[in-house]
């Protein structure tokens, strides 16, 4: 005959045996998350998508730079790269879809960093160098951006997208509610086999 009842545990086991179960479910439940992708995956997406609008924001910025001063033409490009980067960052590096006004905001002040770090870098070449042609100009601005872009992925990763992520890690690492230990009965009522 089987119980129908699980065996009696005492008061302090039964919240231990609860919490393995509850963490064993997150933890299995986090792992089997579609489409949230691991850091390394995430940077291996980040370098992809990121640094393709940034070759062609480059570019970019070059080609306007003949039409006006080089910081407007920055300024310009690093606005429209940055919604277009946020955007492929929200759905295909983070695995969190669509990027609300939230993440553009603060993707933007991230981005707002690395212009004040491209611009620098650029400003200080044509202090050191006044007659820097465009292809010293364009080593000098992908070598900002990139460092400038090692930095973003960490904002972003840890801050601006970590939300969706880290809600399931929380829920995880939260004390288990306490029961009230109280008598316990064990019913044990006998259950013919089929």
């Amino acid at each position: 005959m089987k119980s129908l009842v699980s065996p009696k545990l005492k008061p302090g086991r039964v919240d231990e045996v609860w919490q393995a179960e509850r963490t064993e479910t997150d933890t299995v439940a986090a792992r089997r998350t579609p489409g949230v992708p691991g850091p390394l995956a995430s940077f291996a997406r980040f370098v992809l998508f990121g640094g393709g609008v940034g070759v062609v924001s480059s570019a970019a910025v070059a080609e306007l730079a003949g039409l006006m001063p080089w910081a407007a033409a920055n300024a310009l490009i690093t606005v429209a790269s940055t919604a277009l980067a946020t955007e492929l960052h929200a759905r295909f590096t983070f695995g969190t879809g669509s990027a609300g006004w939230r993440q553009h905001w603060q993707s933007a002040g991230s981005a707002a960093a690395a212009f004040a770090v491209t611009s620098a870098a650029v400003l200080v070449l044509h202090v050191v160098q006044p007659s820097a042609g465009a292809l010293y100009e364009q080593v000098v601005y992908l070598g900002a951006a990139g460092l400038a872009g090692v930095g973003r992925f960490l904002v972003l990763r840890l801050f601006v997208f970590a939300g969706s992520q880290t809600r399931t890690t929380a829920r995880a690492m939260e004390p288990a509610p306490v029961r009230e230990a109280g008598p316990q009965v064990s019913l044990l009522l006998p259950v013919p086999a089929l």
